[in-house]
């Protein structure tokens, strides 16, 4: 009986070990996730061509990976509104479709592009914003700051006012 034990608990050990090794051979190849740093990324914040009416416009924030290897984006912009000088500006980020899809992964080899698009109004106040003039000061640049850690600086371009304290609708990164 003895004998019976050991050659069973010898057994069931060398199956548990051969399982593990598995499970963790497994782990091991599976792709790790590298964020984007600010310093490895690079950008554009436009306007798209054609997309100003009923007192919106969209604008496309595209990230060109510059890097030498594949680094990942995900969720909505992280980002800062700034003046001509530097100066924040109040920005408001939301999403573009409340209740849905707010991250996907989006990995960008080395020169390869990832874009999420803004929507707001450039000229109709929201509660509290004066109604002569700009409803709040001119952008000049967008900040970013992607999941990696870090940020990089953008131009804006056209530079322009967003109102409702800088309410910008974005939608989630995609490949581009």
């Amino acid at each position: 009986m003895i004998e019976l034990r050991s050659v069973r608990t010898l057994l069931l050990s060398s199956i548990a070990a051969a399982v593990c090794g598995l499970l963790a051979q497994h782990a091991s190849s599976r792709p790790s996730i590298v964020f984007c740093p600010g310093k490895q990324v690079s950008g554009s914040f436009s306007a798209v061509p054609g997309s100003a009416g009923a007192g919106n416009i969209v604008y496309a924030l595209r990230l060109k990976n510059h890097g030498a290897s594949a680094c990942t984006l995900t969720g909505l912009p992280v980002v800062s509104l700034r003046g001509r000088y530097g100066k924040k500006l109040p920005t408001n980020v939301r999403s573009a479709h409340p209740g849905q899809a707010t991250a996907m992964l989006v990995t960008l080899e080395p020169g390869r592009s990832a874009t999420a698009t803004a929507r707001f109004s450039p000229d109709v106040p929201g509660p509290g914003e004066g109604h002569t003039g700009p409803c709040e000061p001119t952008a000049y640049r967008l900040v970013v700051t992607p999941n990696g850690g870090g940020s990089t600086s953008v131009l804006i371009r056209p530079r322009t006012p967003v109102c409702e304290h800088g309410r910008l609708s974005f939608s989630v990164y995609t490949a581009s």
